[in-house]
């Protein structure tokens, strides 16, 4: 008997990538990260084991993220790296998947095409498209085919999705390139400015969830870090407080509040009515750090929450979007 391939969901993040399978649930979370070989360009892991070398790797290895800010900053890594998760997701089937990809909202028509072609080339039947913060909202629980106004701010590793959402589609939205990466950055920035010692992405990542924070802490709180001093090339050690961080954090989550201000204001009136009844929806692993809703909150003056599994959102509202490719009314289609 001749069946159809599975319908998947895909959030294809800069720093995650959820894979959803209709009728299975989220099925996968790997990290984007892929090691090569140089020599052969053989694809050596894939995800977590990938992971683990990134700034450990000898010459001939490489281990990258094929995706930058939200977009495909290396093609044929992508697709290698696609095609690894569709067949773990999928398993051993005759048949090609029908494939919704998530995308930041403000990406170009050339960007679209190469997720489009990449996930063509991994192996999809076919391929719908979703933007972020509408595939976000729909994972928070959101009924977003009523005439009312939503406010989401989908806060990933390479990109934040502002969106306000009424009747199915987006009224006014912006991406900025600042997310979870700019703050990872911006905590490698200050340490070697006040310490005086380089750290690598990974024990970056380790301080942000820890004890990152961007709103002052009640307790101050530590945490020990091995670095290389800069003076002395040496390895080094530092005790890093919360309250060191709230400093090296501030200023990638004032351009997250600047882009909401700016979506509010440009938001119609009734719309905006609805968001300061109804409150403004963080999703994404970003909006983790702590202190970032309370923030957004004092300096809107709107009820902030979070949704409830923050980093699967996206992957969860592509998986239910699957399930009514109809009702997205042919807008996602390719």
């Amino acid at each position: 008997m001749f069946g159809f391939g599975q319908d998947i969901g895909i959030d294809l993040g800069t720093a995650t990538v959820i894979a959803y399978v209709k009728g299975k649930g989220i099925v996968l979370r790997e990290p984007s990260v892929v090691a090569v070989n140089n020599q052969t360009g053989e694809v050596l892991a894939v995800g977590a084991e990938a992971r683990r070398m990134l700034g450990r790797t000898p010459g001939s290895i490489v281990a990258t993220r094929p995706l930058k800010d939200g977009v495909i900053s290396n093609y044929t890594v992508t697709e290698k790296m696609l095609k690894h998760f569709i067949t773990r997701a999928c398993g051993k089937t005759m048949f090609s998947p029908r494939i919704m990809i998530c995308i930041p909202s403000q990406v170009t028509e050339v960007e679209k095409k190469a997720v489009i072609d990449a996930a063509t080339q991994a192996g999809a039947r076919r391929v719908y498209l979703i933007e972020e913060p509408i595939a976000a909202a729909i994972g928070a629980g959101i009924d977003i085919s009523k005439p009312c106004g939503n406010m989401v701010v989908d806060i990933g590793g390479g990109t934040a999705d502002i969106a306000v959402i009424s009747l199915g589609g987006s009224v006014v939205s912006t991406s900025i390139k600042v997310a979870g990466d700019k703050f990872d950055e911006a905590i490698v920035k200050y340490i070697k400015k006040t310490h005086n010692m380089m750290i690598g992405e990974r024990t970056a990542e380790d301080l942000k969830v820890n004890i990152g924070c961007v709103y002052p802490k009640i307790q101050d709180t530590e945490m020990e870090v091995k670095g290389r001093d800069l003076m002395t090339g040496l390895p080094k050690m530092a005790t890093i407080h919360s309250s060191e961080m709230l400093e090296a954090l501030l200023e990638p989550a004032q351009a997250i509040l600047e882009a909401v201000h700016s979506v509010l204001e440009k938001t119609p009136p009734e719309l905006a009515a609805d968001i300061s009844d109804r409150g403004i929806y963080m999703t994404g692993g970003g909006c983790l750090v702590d202190g970032l809703d309370k923030l957004l909150q004092e300096q809107t003056g709107i009820n902030v929450m979070i949704a409830e599994d923050a980093v699967s959102c996206v992957a969860l509202g592509t998986g239910k979007a699957l399930d009514n490719l109809d009702i997205l009314d042919g807008k996602a289609r390719k």
